[in-house]
């Protein structure tokens, strides 16, 4: 069984794209140069779009949420 499916896969295609050509931006507004930050940003929008992609581990997921 797939892990992501097609249109996850067409999102971080075009996200590539986007990164590629300097127009991919993130939450901050900044230009993303760094390949994966932009798979997480593709897969990010994907789930949004109800695409089928798997949960953010419970790691990923706590460390996000702590305040430094």
């Amino acid at each position: 069984m797939a892990k992501y499916g097609k249109s996850a896969s067409k999102n971080v295609r075009s996200a590539m794209r986007r990164r590629k050509k300097g127009t991919l931006k993130s939450g901050s507004g900044r230009t993303v140069k760094s390949r994966k930050q932009a798979i997480a940003i593709a897969l990010s929008e994907a789930r949004k779009k109800g695409a089928k992609v798997p949960r953010k581990s419970s790691a990923t997921r706590k460390r996000g949420s702590k305040k430094r």
